[in-house]
């Protein structure tokens, strides 16, 4: 029971080292503690990882690298094992994993245009099932009611923020701003979608009500960029990843900088800093 507690609470990192002399990437997978802010390093690897989550069981965490998912027990931290996943070997850091935890949702870069798109399959592996036959599409939620999958695409010229239901079918846009609406995802209650959005001119956390009505500016700070708001298993805490405003565009999420994590009340009000890495892109891309 101890040990579940504390997974519940903690938060996955992945932060990423560049050692120049060697010329490679050293990727540190870390289990932080929210409370006490006690990061352990479960494991290291001589090559990039990306966006690792929890199972909801807590046993296994999810990770992508070199175009493919891995399974790694965090209790006993060996070998990865991959999870097959077909035809689809172009996996980007955008994998979400069902409330049920019986499968995973994918986003892969179809070896036809290079463009990403949304598959679903059975989270020991398997057929993977094309879910968004229009690209690009980035993943990032999916409902708690398993009905829904909610993504990032770019239709008419500007990324906003679409649902489509989970087996398949139309697709319905729920922001219409100017500039990029980014990283949906859904609260537990499944009543709210998360995203961050430029259209202020800087990047910030908001939310919205499921159907795309209220949407609302949550974070304010125009000194940084917030990106990738993940809410807690309880639906009281939402962490987020904040980039310095002098080291890249508002609309860029980039690798390899200097970043922070934050961690705020959900139904908005005082943020508090959690911990500083070196890291960006796929630190925290997934919810964790």
């Amino acid at each position: 029971m101890k040990l579940y507690i504390y997974l519940s609470i903690a938060l996955l990192l992945s932060g990423f080292t560049m050692k120049a002399q060697q010329s490679k990437v050293t990727s540190v997978l870390e289990v932080m503690d929210i409370t006490t802010h006690q990061r352990t390093i479960l494991k290291e690897f001589p090559y990039l990882i990306e966006a690792p989550n929890w199972t909801p069981d807590g046993k296994w965490l999810i990770y992508n690298s070199g175009g493919k998912l891995y399974k790694l027990s965090p209790e006993n931290p060996g070998e990865p094992i991959g999870i097959p996943t077909g035809f689809v070997t172009n996996c980007n850091n955008d994998h979400v994993l069902s409330a049920d935890g019986k499968q995973i949702a994918i986003s892969h870069g179809t070896k036809e245009d290079q463009q990403s798109r949304i598959y679903t399959l059975p989270i020991q592996g398997g057929h993977p099932t094309l879910i968004t036959p229009l690209a690009p599409s980035y993943l990032h939620g999916w409902s708690p009611n398993g009905k829904y999958l909610a993504y990032c695409a770019d239709r008419k010229g500007n990324y906003d923020i679409y649902v489509i239901p989970a087996e398949g079918g139309e697709e319905i846009r729920l922001t219409t701003a100017e500039g990029l609406d980014d990283s949906p995802e859904y609260s537990p209650c499944g009543n709210y979608i998360w995203f961050n959005s430029v259209r202020t001119g800087t990047m910030q956390v908001w939310k919205m009500k499921a159907d795309g009505t209220k949407q609302t500016q949550m974070t304010f700070d125009e000194s940084r960029y917030a990106w990738f708001p993940h809410v807690s298993p309880d639906g009281e805490k939402v962490v987020y990843i904040i980039y310095h405003k002098e080291d890249l565009e508002p609309w860029e999420h980039l690798a390899n900088k200097n970043v922070e994590l934050w961690i705020m009340p959900a139904e908005g009000g005082e943020a508090r800093l959690l911990t500083e890495l070196f890291g960006g892109q796929g630190t925290i891309n997934v919810n964790s």
